[in-house]
């Protein structure tokens, strides 16, 4: 009986490891280059570290802004694929709303029917669907994006507002689309595993009544890796109100970023990647 009772708790401590809002990535370090994160320098005055969850699995980590309700970054493996594509619907994160809540994703309105959860209450720390509906010349942009991932499951786990920014349409249908989609697969063949961190630096404009922050750039890093060891790594940077995007060396993406956070060093991933 005594052994019955122990099993139990251990159950329940474990599904409470479980969870989507975490301390640190160190609840999810796969997403990383030998678990090695962009340093501090990065991180926001109120942060969420969220292990995104989806269907009982990890699929990418995202650093969040609770205050400006948008992804400082997301951080994925590179693993382009043609599984089906998601359903069009979108998720917001349950434990932003209440640590012991769903530890996955979820629609608002699974949390406002079933789950009692109100609108207002939602929306304290994080963007929801109205926030995007009245966009003009905005998109909601993936950091996470769907076309990076190779199963439908993969590429649903993307589609969460704690994933997305407003993002000019110009640049997200055309110069960040073709380095996404284009330029990615060009500069990752020979590369047996890449790992990227895709960011956005806050900007000094909100849209919907200062709720959502509005990003200056976009920008994303990539490390490639040959059999074991990395081979390659680069950045691209864009500003978010034109349709350009420049392509770097780490060392300078670092070195831009650095100048963006008025002199905080910056570094993305982990030292043996090249930054030259």
């Amino acid at each position: 009986m005594l052994g019955l009772l122990l099993l139990q708790v251990l159950a329940s401590c474990l599904w409470l490891g479980h969870s989507e809002v975490v301390n640190s990535f160190a609840e999810c370090p796969e997403f990383f280059y030998a678990g090695t994160t962009p340093n501090d320098a990065l991180n926001p005055n109120n942060p969420a570290w969220i292990c995104q969850s989806f269907r009982n699995s990890y699929h990418y980590a995202t650093l969040y802004d609770r205050d400006k309700r948008i992804p400082v970054y997301s951080a994925y493996i590179y693993l382009p694929g043609s599984g089906k594509k998601p359903h069009s619907w979108w998720f917001v994160e349950p434990q932003l709303i209440d640590k012991n809540s769903l530890n996955e994703m979820a629609r608002e309105s699974v949390l406002i029917e079933q789950k009692m959860f109100t609108l207002e209450q939602i929306k304290q720390s994080q963007a929801v669907l109205e926030d995007y509906e009245p966009l003009k010349g905005l998109d909601r942009g993936h950091l996470c994006p769907s076309g990076h991932h190779n199963s439908r499951e993969n590429k649903t786990a993307t589609f969460t507002l704690t994933n997305i920014v407003p993002q000019d349409s110009s640049l997200n249908n055309g110069q960040w689309r073709v380095y996404e989609l284009t330029t990615m697969i060009k500069k990752t063949k020979g590369c047996k595993t890449t790992y990227v961190i895709t960011g956005a630096v806050p900007g000094n404009t909100y849209i919907t009544n200062g709720r959502v922050n509005r990003p200056s750039h976009i920008w994303s890093a990539a490390c490639c890796l040959g059999d074991k060891e990395p081979k390659d790594a680069w950045g691209a940077i864009a500003e978010n109100d034109k349709n350009e995007v420049k392509e770097l060396r780490l060392g300078e993406l670092e070195e831009r970023l650095t100048e963006l956070y008025k002199g905080k060093t910056i570094t993305l991933f982990n030292n043996a990647c090249p930054r030259k």
